[in-house]
Order: structure tokens, then sequence, then C-alpha cells
């Protein structure tokens, strides 16, 4: 074999595995952000939109014991509840959080922190004078309302986020299989070709 046909056969070989190793990266990258995506929408999201759920029940355990003015509520189980949404905040606060999100979550926490102070004076009133701590619980509870609203938003911007990286491959994939072929005819028509010789 001439060194003119080794040339040939090298450069055929070397336009195909430049394409594939090209291909398999961009289709890697893309197969990294479905991945991000799809872990973001569980650990960021779902666990969020859970915790919230679960702080959701504990006011409104909140909320009946201020309206039936439940002494028995308050000295048994108000600080454990208390404790239970602090712990909650504190996974919440290990999810990744949007701007939005942040700014709610702190409006949420001093809110939160706002009820348990008209508590404790609910409390020393003898469970008496509940007005200021019944209009806190629509504050919190808006506040819960907003931060659920963001994780349908963010869970709705992931999904396009790795719907778009499957269109990707989707594309990556068939541009690949009509490189392949152009490259397989220009493989050929090289190696085919053979000069005039004088």
């Amino acid at each position: 074999m001439r060194l003119y046909d080794k040339v040939k056969w090298i450069l055929g070989v070397l336009m195909i595995i430049t394409l594939v190793i090209t291909t398999n990266l961009v289709d890697r990258n893309n197969f990294l952000k479905i991945n991000d995506a799809i872990e973001t929408i569980y650990e960021d999201r779902l666990v969020a939109k859970d915790l919230i759920l679960k702080i959701s029940t504990l006011i409104h355990k909140k909320e009946i014991a201020a309206i039936k003015s439940d002494s028995v509520f308050y000295s048994d189980q108000n600080n454990q509840i208390n404790n239970e949404v602090e712990s909650y905040l504190l996974r919440y606060n290990q999810t990744k959080l949007t701007t939005k999100e942040k700014e709610l979550l702190t409006n949420f926490e001093n809110d939160f922190q706002d009820l348990k102070k008209h508590e404790l004076n609910f409390i020393e009133s003898n469970y008496i004078q509940n007005s200021k701590l019944l209009n806190q619980f629509p504050d919190v509870k808006t506040d819960l309302e907003n931060l659920a609203a963001i994780q349908l938003k963010e869970g709705g911007r992931q999904l396009q986020i790795s719907r778009r990286a499957m269109d990707s491959v989707e594309l990556f994939t068939q541009i690949e299989i009509y490189i392949l072929i152009v490259l397989a005819i220009v493989v050929q028509i090289i190696v085919m070709y053979k000069p005039k010789e004088e």
C-alpha cells in the first residue's frame, strides 16, 4: 500500500472518529442537562412542595387552636409544632432556592416569628386576646401559597429545560446519521479514487 493510500485511509477514519466523538460529547452534555433537570424537579421542587404541605398542615392546627382558644393545645402541642416547623424550614433552606423564593421564604420566616410572638401574648392574656393572633394567620398562609406557586413554576421551567435537551439530542442524532452517510460516501470516493498515472 502506497503512502498516498495510507493517508487516504487515515483521513477517512479520522473524519468518522471526529464526528462520533463530537456528537458523543454533545449528547453527553444534553443528557447531563436532562439528569440535572430531573434531579432538580425531585430534590428542589417536590421535596420543597412536601415541606410546604407539612408546614401548612401544622399552621392549620395552630389556627384551629387559636380559634377555639384551646389551652390544652398550647400547653401540650404548640412547642412541638413550632419545633417541627423550624426543622422543616431548615430542610427547605437546604434546597436550591431561586431569588424570589429566598425572598418569600424570608417573609414566611418573619411572619412565623410574629405568629409565635402573638401566640405568647395570647397565652399570657389567659387565652382571651386572640385578635392579633388570628390576623397573623392570613399572612403566614399567603406566604405558604406563594412558595407553593413557585414550586409549580420552577418545576415547569426545569421540565422545559429537559424537553429542550431531549429535542437537541434527537436533532443531533439525526444530523449525525446524515453526516455519517455523507462521510461514508466521501471515504469511499477517497479510497476508490485513483489519480491518472502519466
